[in-house]
């Protein structure tokens, strides 16, 4: 039976939780969060959001270079740059709201990089 962890401390970000890592507590990265500061947890946070959604808008661009046809993906002009401005706004919201879990991958390896910085 796989338990969960607890997820709330002061230092822990609401959109960043206490990871399960190989069925287990990470409390690694856990004692890492009590050593960077609230500011710099934010940052990074900020860092790996921007990082998924860059990466999202790069995945549904290529989704969407080849169609054609009538709509808002037509061939008229002016489509390409609604379509750059609609992807874009798709890949924000998909980060922002849980992305594909790259954002939390890449927020620990950022708040683990400034632990052992400052070490």
């Amino acid at each position: 039976m796989q338990t969960t962890a607890a997820t709330s401390t002061s230092h822990v970000s609401p959109n960043f939780e206490m990871r399960i890592l190989n069925g287990r507590p990470d409390f690694e990265f856990a004692a890492a969060l009590q050593k960077v500061s609230p500011q710099a947890q934010a940052r990074a946070q900020s860092t790996a959001t921007d990082f998924e959604a860059m990466f999202l808008n790069t995945m549904f661009s290529q989704m969407t270079s080849g169609l054609k046809g009538d709509g808002p993906f037509g061939e008229t002009k002016g489509t390409a740059v609604w379509r750059s401005m609609q992807i874009e706004q798709y890949s924000k919201a998909f980060a922002r709201a849980g992305g594909i879990g790259i954002a939390n991958d890449v927020y620990r390896t950022l708040i683990m990089q400034q632990v052992k910085r400052s070490a």
